[in-house]
């Protein structure tokens, strides 16, 4: 009796194990932990504290969970604690397990994911399983950070009919359908669909006869039902060169902000390119956030290695990647660099504009360098464009204020923060 129960204690032990390597350490941290695990009858079952954690767990990552179950014999059943269930005498009772949300959800491995992107990952993985409420799905972030690799996900998990298409690409496809007398047979072809993605909508910022073309299609893929997903390099009211209309309506379904890769989703990026997971360990904090930036790591070192039949250790990649790893930057480089990441250009920041957007960039440029630097205020003003002593403290007020109820805000400059310190 006493060797069964230790053997289950041992099995317990060995699938918490498990997870823990298949999930951020964040995320199991914070809602894998806190669960009960028990085996009986062949289930593992999983205990959580309230509905919320239970359906939350089993749509993020019910999928993971199911593999490592699966990799013990086990299936799985995710309850809650305290709710009771009637087990009867036959055979005929089957454990519950989370039902997929469509055939191919392994596409989405593809994309290293992080605390901070469960919720778009949880929005494109709905999409991708052919009904949502919500429509467009519009999500945002810096470049490097994903977005093309989550729309990919999408299109190759999906089941049904999907038009994915370039910003550039439908730009250049609506002209020539223009000149060749086919622009309904190209009406069309984006319409005979169950869910369309363009990728950077940036890209027909400007156009004025590709722009209203794509809001008639926009409205007319509503009108039928049809899922539509956009990406962009900022959020909907921070887009230049799109009128209101077009900033409302690609806001009036689901907008979700995507995450630059933090150090250990570059980690994993670096290791599943093949990259030894010490040099990994080494690098990951010192290449900035970009999927991009990344990827040119590994393909670099693992061009090295091949090259020069070789392993690339830590000494050899620091040396390899001189001009590539991170230094400590001076302030008006940090400034030049969170123009890229918050999409304004240098000469807008220190010149005279007052729109909002522009402000609010200002405003976050300060309290960052106030943060990581030891420059006084009026030093600090001198680098977004000669503001005084009284803007920069004007600036750091707003920003503390408009943290406290905005968490998007919030967790962009704390990244930035903890990128310069």
């Amino acid at each position: 009796m006493q060797a069964a129960a230790t053997k289950q204690m041992t099995n317990v032990d060995l699938i918490r194990g498990a997870i823990a390597a298949k999930i951020d350490t964040a995320a199991f941290t914070s809602w894998i932990a806190p669960l009960d695990f028990d085996i009986s009858n062949n289930v593992l079952t999983l205990v959580a504290q309230n509905q919320f954690s239970s359906d939350y767990i089993s749509s993020v990552y019910g999928n993971t969970l199911c593999a490592v179950a699966n990799e013990y014999g086990l299936s799985l059943n995710i309850c809650v604690r305290g709710a009771t269930a009637s087990v009867a005498n036959d055979n005929s009772v089957k454990s519950f397990v989370p039902m997929p949300m469509a055939t191919n959800m392994s596409a989405f491995d593809v994309f290293v994911s992080s605390e901070e992107n469960a919720f778009v990952v949880s929005a494109c993985k709905k999409v991708a399983a052919g009904s949502v409420s919500f429509s467009p799905l519009f999500i945002y972030g810096a470049p490097g950070c994903g977005k093309t690799l989550l729309v990919n996900c999408i299109r190759d998990a999906s089941t049904n009919r999907v038009v994915m298409m370039t910003g550039g690409g439908f730009v250049a496809e609506f002209t020539r359908s223009l000149r060749d007398h086919s622009i309904f047979a190209f009406k069309d072809f984006c319409r005979n669909c169950d869910t369309f993605i363009l990728d950077d909508v940036n890209a027909l910022a400007g156009k004025r006869a590709t722009m209203d073309e794509f809001m008639q299609l926009l409205i007319d893929l509503r009108s039928a039902g049809k899922n539509i997903v956009l990406t962009s390099n900022a959020s909907p009211s921070n887009l230049t060169g799109f009128d209101k209309h077009a900033q409302s309506l690609f806001a009036s379904g689901l907008t979700a902000d995507v995450a630059s890769p933090n150090d250990n989703v570059k980690r994993v990026m670096l290791m599943r390119a093949g990259v030894a997971s010490d040099v990994a360990a080494a690098l990951s904090n010192r290449i900035s956030g970009d999927g991009h930036l990344v990827a040119g790591v590994a393909t670099k070192i693992n061009a090295y290695a091949e090259l020069m039949g070789a392993d690339v250790t830590v000494d050899v990649a620091e040396r390899l990647l001189a001009d590539t790893l991170k230094t400590s930057k001076t302030p008006i480089a940090m400034v030049r660099d969170m123009c890229d990441k918050l999409g304004v250009s240098h000469d807008a920041v220190c010149g005279t504009g007052r729109n909002r957007s522009l402000v609010l960039a200002r405003q976050i440029m300060m309290t960052v360098l106030h943060n990581v630097t030891k420059l006084s205020l009026a030093e600090i003003g001198n680098y977004v464009g000669g503001r005084d002593h009284a803007s920069v403290m004007y600036a750091l007020k707003q920003i503390e204020k408009l943290a406290q109820t905005d968490l998007v805000l919030s967790a962009q400059i704390n990244d930035m923060i903890a990128e310069y310190k």
